[in-house]
């Protein structure tokens, strides 16, 4: 008997739900698996409730305002796996963040639900493949305290998908565009060529997952009759997004679909 197919929004609930990383990971790679295999629905019109509980994640690390999460020498091996460490976290918000945009808006196309479903599955690879490397630095996920600055953007925005595909993905994703080459830089030059090759895939995958942010924003601005620019101004008065400041990286940015406008802006 065939079974029926895997609904893609209330199973990105259950896997946001998951506190332990590895579970949380694979759970994300099977639904892609669904996915990537032809055996998936999408009830956009479901009014799904926010249960208790989210995002799930594990008791550890600590998290702390972020000029506590303490300085990282790359002088040091365990200055080193405090910089993985600070990126698996990242990496993992990032899961619960693509995996929050799947579920929680209704009434999209449903190539929303799998582009959404793709950020899941590729920033889980990224912290399965950061929290291996931190392993042979002798250390683990939760060994460090760590900051929550990604996910309160993405409470505040809960309520409104436009908000969300401004702040999150375009602003706040979009300022590892400018960060990952630097960072890429120091541990290439404390050699840890392994972790500068991680960080080779994930500004590639990265500037995807920008663009997902960037496509559905303007898709949602030309919906609802609002002018991209003088929205994306609003919206970060409103829910006081944090002021970028460069250097940017503006060819990733463009790769990434900002338009010249905007890109006019960062100088």
């Amino acid at each position: 008997m065939k079974s029926l197919p895997i609904e893609l929004r209330t199973r990105a609930l259950a896997c946001l739900l998951e506190c332990d990383p590895a579970a949380k990971v694979r759970m994300v790679l099977e639904l892609a698996a669904h996915q990537r295999n032809g055996n998936w629905s999408v009830d956009a019109a479901a009014a799904l409730a926010a249960p208790v509980g989210i995002p799930g994640r594990p008791s550890k690390p600590d998290l702390v305002p972020p000029l506590q999460v303490g300085r990282r020498s790359m002088a040091t091996n365990e200055g080193r796996a405090m910089l993985v460490h600070a990126l698996a976290h990242i990496e993992f918000n990032a899961i619960n963040l693509a995996l929050d945009a799947l579920w929680r808006f209704p009434g999209l196309p449903d190539a929303y639900y799998t582009d959404w479903l793709r950020v899941a599955k590729e920033e889980a690879t990224h912290f399965d493949m950061l929290s291996k490397h931190l392993a042979t630095l002798g250390h683990a996920y939760g060994d460090f305290p760590a900051h929550n600055s990604l996910w309160e953007m993405v409470e505040k925005t809960s309520g409104d998908v436009v908000a969300r595909m401004a702040l999150v993905p375009r602003t706040l994703e979009a300022r590892g565009l400018d960060a990952i080459p630097p960072l890429r830089a120091k541990l290439a030059q404390a050699g840890d060529m392994a972790a500068a090759a991680i960080l080779d895939i994930l500004l590639v995958e990265e500037e995807g997952h920008v663009e997902i942010g960037n496509r559905w924003f303007f898709h949602l601005c030309a919906q609802q009759g609002l002018e991209p620019m003088a929205t994306y101004d609003e919206l970060t008065l409103r829910y006081k997004a944090p002021v970028l400041k460069g250097p940017f990286n503006i060819e990733a940015r463009r790769r990434a679909g900002f338009s010249e406008a905007e890109l006019a802006r960062f100088g």
